[in-house]
């Protein structure tokens, strides 16, 4: 395997990892705003119960997902140098803003959240969760404002042997960008409610004491997981009209679009291999509609049984259903995630870097050096995730801890 293939090997494994923690956080924290703005209102315990838990499942998820996605920063520096370098005054605006949002402001409303139960008033606390919420959306869209980019790289001149942004509204307003925004927001909210549908599904299926909690969370995860698959197929259509040539023609097959994609990308830029890996690209593409498909099927039909009372109680088929649902949405994303990326191939930044000259001046030796100890910090991390979120899970309300009253210290 040649250097620029293990160094992008590196980069999928990394950021599809990322993307995992990234897709159940967005979708989670949705859905703990809401049960939270419920209990607020109605002041239901049951519904505030529900925040804590599903709240803590949601604590858990976002710390790995921050953990790995610093860890992936470093591969800029390591492995594309040649991108930033070329690049990074243009995309590396919508990166800083997204560090800003991310870290400054996010975090530090997610902290006051979580340290702040019992201490401020109960909409200042809902506030804060939404905040957390917004901001949670805001970082993923200046994420896909850089990788719309580099799909569609505007609002831009070359300068030196580098690009340097002219219109910052223009890359804001990159339809590469916008729908692929709100096809990945559809995606996590998805992702959240099968989640929360699967979980509920596992404990009524154990016939756990908490049936009620479970029933009522079983309903939301539904009713946002269904409704968001149509929200999602809308902004997938509306994707393929911002779509490259090349890789719409390896999606359909079609060899005689193939054919003059390639002539057209010869007679602009030279000989040399324009067609992304169409394999790869049909595949991924192909996998993700099957498995839209399920979901939609799988969405749909338990909209209609969470009416009946006594399926939602005892019907273990159904409970079995959305259990083994809990992974599907996870690999419909990173299927969807491969057909996006393998087919910008082989330009890092489309028409204007291949991705081979976006590399750094790294040996093959030092690349699998780099891929080996990458993989195995992100396997521990995604094995660590895995377990909290199981073990937590299925342990149910009676173990959280999260906003919890306080134990007074002693006194002497």
């Amino acid at each position: 395997m040649e250097t620029v293939d293990l160094a992008r090997l590196q980069f999928a494994l990394t950021a599809g990892a990322h993307f995992l923690f990234v897709a159940l956080t967005l979708g989670l924290a949705t859905l703990v705003a809401v049960i939270q703005t419920r209990a607020t209102i109605s002041g239901n315990p049951v519904h505030l119960r529900m925040t804590r838990f599903w709240g803590q499942l949601y604590i858990i998820n976002y710390a790995m997902g921050i953990v790995t996605g610093l860890v992936m920063e470093f591969q800029l520096g390591l492995s594309w140098s040649g991108l930033t370098e070329y690049a990074g005054n243009v995309f590396g605006s919508a990166l800083a803003i997204e560090t800003l949002v991310a870290f400054f402001i996010e975090a530090t409303f997610l902290g006051l959240w979580i340290f702040g139960w019992d201490r401020l008033n109960r909409w200042a606390h809902l506030a804060l969760i939404w905040v957390v919420t917004l901001t949670a959306y805001a970082s993923a869209f200046w994420i896909m404002i850089a990788n719309g980019f580099l799909q569609n790289p505007v609002g831009y001149v070359v300068e030196g042997g580098a690009l340097r942004l002219t219109n910052f509204g223009a890359m804001v307003a990159n339809p590469a960008a916008q729908v692929a925004f709100g096809h990945v927001l559809g995606g996590a909210l998805i992702t959240g409610g099968f989640f929360m549908a699967g979980v509920s599904a596992y404990h009524l299926r154990k016939r756990t004491a908490e049936q009620d909690f479970f029933r009522k969370s079983l309903r939301i995860g539904i009713g946002v997981a269904l409704p968001a698959t149509f929200f999602t197929a809308t902004f997938g259509g509306l994707g393929f009209a911002t779509m490259q040539p090349t890789k719409l023609a390896a999606w359909r097959g079609d060899a005689d679009g193939l054919a003059a994609a390639q002539a057209e990308m010869v007679a602009k830029y030279g000989p040399g291999d324009y067609l992304p890996p169409v394999g790869w690209v049909n595949g991924a593409g192909t996998a993700m509609m099957a498995l839209f498909a399920l979901m939609m099927f799988a969405g749909g039909l338990s909209f209609l049984l969470m009416f009946f009372r006594p399926a939602v109680r005892g019907f273990r088929p159904w409970h079995w259903l959305l259990t083994g649902m809990i992974p599907v949405p996870f690999v419909t994303m990173i299927a969807g995630w491969i057909f996006r990326e393998m087919g910008r191939q082989p330009w890092a930044v489309y028409g204007l870097l291949k991705t081979a000259d976006a590399m750094s001046p790294v040996t093959e030796a030092q690349m699998r050096f780099s891929i080996t100890a990458f993989a195995a910090v992100f396997s521990v991390l995604i094995v660590i995730n895995y377990w909290l979120l199981a073990r937590h899970a299925r342990r149910g309300p009676a173990t959280v801890t999260l906003g919890a009253p306080s134990v007074p210290a002693l006194s002497f």
